[in-house]
């Protein structure tokens, strides 16, 4: 067993916790919920094998799902954004860049960091919510939803990362 892979396991136990009993409960004005899990995804190195960051982040939307009552919503969005994370880093990191290059705030620069984690959960939080209602009956709560959702989840990963880099 590898260090890498102990380390991937205690940080998904830790967003998992994390996000089941506190970050669940918490829905500004109605509508917004920090969605910190989709943590997972962002820091995947650029040489890690796809299905293995596809498997974590299956596991991690199949486990969330089985605690908030969301039946295949989370694991069918994590498991896009985690499709679409290399192909996305690749726009922002430069072709001579190492095979082991980790994004973040410190190895991106700031701006980039913003954008390349903001476009996954934009992302994130539209395949999310438009699973989740599965209409778009009420399209400004569905509205409210997505943009608040995505702006306080940006605002945790950016203070999550900063942290975790220190």
């Amino acid at each position: 067993m590898s260090l890498d892979w102990i380390r991937n396991l205690v940080f998904f136990i830790i967003l998992f916790f994390a996000q089941v009993l506190v970050l669940n409960h918490i829905h500004l004005f109605g509508c917004a919920t920090p969605l910190l899990y989709v943590y997972l995804v962002m820091p995947a190195r650029r040489d890690a094998p796809k299905w293995a960051t596809l498997l974590w982040s299956f596991a991690m939307g199949l486990v969330i799902d089985t605690f908030a009552n969301t039946p295949g919503v989370a694991a069918a969005s994590m498991t896009l954004i985690a499709l679409l994370q290399p192909y996305l880093l690749s726009l922002f990191i430069q072709q001579d860049a190492p095979d082991d290059f980790r994004p973040s705030l410190k190895s991106l620069g700031t701006l980039k960091y913003v954008f390349y984690t903001l476009i996954l959960v934009v992302v994130y939080c539209l395949a999310f919510f438009s699973l989740e209602a599965f209409n778009f009956y009420n399209i400004t709560q569905w509205l409210a939803c997505v943009g608040g959702s995505a702006l306080l989840t940006e605002v945790m990963l950016l203070v999550t990362d900063n942290l975790r880099n220190k």
